[in-house]
């Protein structure tokens, strides 16, 4: 069950989405325009659960660039939706965009819901009378910032959504196979490439750096599976952040990096590693996601460069300069021409495949052995560190992809320089193919005795 929130600009629409559905999703702030791409979100605060669309603002965002765009993600929304919400602002009163988008819900033919927003108090409530010439049978007057009449829209909601049509309890919520989050910094080709993933333009595409601002979830089925796909903000660098709205973008992306289970690093391959790309992976790491590097515009180095040998210089450079994230596979492709994106899934089952890897207790203890045999580990304040056993931990049924963890059972933990646990990380990859995951030590002190 869909309902759409829709409205011209800074009337309260990101706030509201909020509202529904319990969490700070959608970025709200007083500079019109700052939705752009449409989210989802499930509100489970009414009498039925159903999804609920936040859409760009529409007309007057100052960006003549983006309003076709925005439109179209507005008729999308329009076509897929069950109930529009359409929100006006009770401080400006009716304006000519309000009429012309009236004319255009009411030519959808789609159940509408006025929401006449900001009557924070009962003092505002007489301004809700200058939209009754809209003309639309149901109507409600709420403040969304102080959560006012929000349960009376819920009630017009549960009313006015299609009783035939079916809902999505909390038992039947779809699971997703996979949450993918797509990072890097602005402007290389995030929205591009999802767009040539799920093959449609859900997020919107501009020249303009940082046109996504909120992270946006993107639901995929693929061969009768459903993946999750995190279209996420530009990272810029923290010095440069324009203003309140991108340093909100920069956390959004952050935290999308957190709750993903595989993070794609879109790099552009025109401008090459950067060093906030390099940031970026580093957030990864420590982050301790799976990764897949994917060098985009391949499209504009190809004529210049093509070839197999320009394929693996560009994918060596890459290693070299992410060298902490070597881990990741790479891959070249161009989501202006849809070249190579096909070639994504395969590498994504890879890793999913190899995050299933068990390795024997006994070939483990032998892989360790060897590299302590082979490289004994440096004297730390006159002491070494000594293996005594390791296993790999069991992991958490909770995460459907997640990094191989081994414990070490050793004397003492601090005496293992860094140096040397990446040492003992090679030597696992030598042995066992772990592409795209990185590899989790963790030490234990255990006597020897026991």
């Amino acid at each position: 069950m869909n309902v759409a929130i829709i409205g011209r600009p800074n009337v309260g629409k990101s706030a509201l989405f909020n509202r529904l559905v319990g969490r700070k999703i959608a970025i709200v702030h007083d500079q019109p325009g700052i939705t752009r791409d449409r989210i989802s979100a499930i509100c489970e605060r009414g009498a039925r659960p159903f999804t609920v669309w936040d859409t760009g603002g529409v007309l007057g965002a100052g960006e003549t660039e983006l309003t076709v765009q925005v439109r179209r993600a507005v008729d999308e929304a329009l076509n897929e939706s069950d109930l529009l919400l359409f929100i006006v602002d009770a401080h400006d009163g009716l304006t000519p965009v309000d009429e012309e988008l009236a004319r255009m819900l009411r030519k959808s033919r789609k159940p509408v819901v006025l929401v006449v927003n900001k009557i924070d108090n009962d003092r505002h409530e007489p301004l809700a009378a200058d939209f009754d010439s809209l003309g639309f049978e149901k109507s409600v007057s709420i403040s969304a910032e102080h959560n006012r009449g929000m349960l009376d829209l819920l009630d017009e909601i549960d009313r006015a959504l299609p009783a035939s049509a079916e809902i999505e309890s909390r038992g039947s919520r779809i699971e997703h196979r996979l949450r993918i989050a797509i990072i890097g910094r602005p402007n290389v080709g995030k929205s591009s490439f999802i767009n040539a993933i799920v093959q449609s333009e859900r997020a919107i595409v501009s020249e303009l750096p940082g046109t996504t601002r909120d992270s946006i979830d993107i639901a995929y089925k693929r061969d009768g599976e459903q993946l999750l796909f995190i279209d996420t903000a530009g990272i810029r660098r923290r010095g440069k952040l324009s203003s309140s709205v991108e340093v909100f973008s920069v956390m959004r992306a952050e935290r999308s990096i957190r709750r993903a289970d595989l993070c794609l690093l879109i790099v552009d391959l025109t401008s090459g590693v950067t060093a906030q790309d390099k940031r970026i992976a580093g957030l990864i790491q420590e982050a301790g996601k799976a990764a897949l590097i994917v060098l985009n515009k391949w499209d504009l180095v190809k004529p210049k460069r093509g070839g197999a040998q320009t394929i693996r210089d560009l994918v060596t450079d890459v290693r070299e300069r992410i060298f902490f994230l070597d881990y990741a596979p790479a891959l070249i492709a161009s989501a202006r021409t849809g070249e190579n994106v096909e070639r994504l899934f395969g590498m994504i089952d890879q890793i999913e495949r190899a995050s299933k890897t068990r390795v024997g207790t006994g070939v483990l203890n032998r892989l360790m052995r060897a590299a302590f045999a082979a490289n004994p580990p440096p004297l730390v304040k006159g002491k070494r560190l000594k293996l005594f056993y390791a296993a790999q931990a069991s992991g958490s049924q909770d995460r459907k992809l997640q990094p191989p963890e081994f414990v070490l059972f050793v004397n003492d933990p601090r005496l293992l320089p860094r140096t040397f646990a990446r040492y003992l990380e090679a030597s696992i990859r030598k042995q066992i193919p772990l592409p795209g995951l990185p590899i989790i030590l963790t030490l234990r002190a255990r006597s020897k005795k026991v």
